[in-house]
């Protein structure tokens, strides 16, 4: 199982800051976690940038274990 580190509005809608997810590549673990958190936080997903051990990362980035996958949603402020 790959952790899966929430950041910022993603860790609001999912209601906490990290979890384990099982999954292959990053789209899989996005997937579990879609059915676990629900809508609300499908919808922060969509905006969301997605980065594997400190490294952006496309939907079909092999997972492992020893990896996170980490869900940073845009940022505001000024």
């Amino acid at each position: 199982m790959a952790r899966l580190r929430l950041l910022g509005p993603a860790r609001d809608a999912a209601g906490v800051s990290s979890d384990d997810f099982p999954g292959s590549n990053v789209d899989e673990v996005l997937h579990h976690a879609c059915l676990r958190y629900g809508d609300g936080f499908a919808a922060v997903l969509e905006v969301s940038q997605i980065w594997v051990n400190g490294e952006r990362a496309p939907a079909q980035t092999p997972v492992g274990p020893d990896d996170e996958v980490a869900v940073l949603p845009p940022v505001s402020g000024g």
